[in-house]
């Protein structure tokens, strides 16, 4: 599973050829979520509140970036690393 991007602790990954809807797998620590890109919800899984937030701020200035990695993955291309927050 190819690695979009790493902050705080947290790691952003996503599948080639995953399922509908556009998401990303976000790990940290012990926890791992599936985050939809479009309104950043949980699909399943879990984050702290914390993690979560700092994904949902991350999300919002890359938005397209990730539909685009998304594209790229489901293609079998390499989808490449987005900046981590600052």
């Amino acid at each position: 599973m190819p690695e979009l991007c790493r902050f705080y602790g947290i790691i952003i990954r996503m599948f080639w050829r995953d399922h509908p809807p556009p998401h990303f797998h976000a790990i940290y620590g012990s926890h791992e979520a599936l985050i939809e890109i479009l309104t950043t919800e949980i699909i399943s899984g879990s984050l702290p509140l914390g993690a979560h937030s700092l994904v949902s701020q991350w999300v919002s200035l890359h938005r397209e970036e990730l539909l685009a990695a998304w594209e790229r993955a489901r293609a079998l291309q390499p989808v490449g690393k987005i900046e981590p927050l600052p």
